[in-house]
């Protein structure tokens, strides 16, 4: 079972290395992680492309704003779940997505 994980952000950069770094950090194996960027200016690039070939997908382009890069990144996303992590967020700890699925397996 596929898990997409959503993350939007504009100018992030003291907080998305973090977010992605948490996404990494899960032990669950079958992660797409989508980070959609409004047209960042403060090096939030350059931090998301030291994990390019981590991340499934980016995708950078000035947007309608937050809701927008949402739904943006959700119809791209193509896994089975779909979650969405801000940009200044982060998993309290490297299970909880495993812990998500094994809840959705069990349904």
């Amino acid at each position: 079972m596929k898990i997409s994980i959503i993350t939007v952000v504009k100018n992030g950069a003291a907080t998305i290395e973090n977010c992605i770094t948490s996404v990494l950090s899960q032990t669950y194996g079958e992660i797409e992680h989508i980070i959609v960027d409004g047209g960042s200016g403060d090096g939030t690039l350059e931090i998301i492309s030291k994990y390019k070939n981590k991340i499934a997908k980016v995708i950078s382009e000035t947007d309608n704003g937050m809701y927008y890069a949402l739904n943006k990144g959700i119809k791209s996303a193509s896994g089975d779940i779909t979650g969405i992590l801000h940009s200044d967020d982060f998993y309290a700890h490297n299970k909880i997505i495993e812990n998500v699925a094994d809840v959705f397996k069990r349904e």
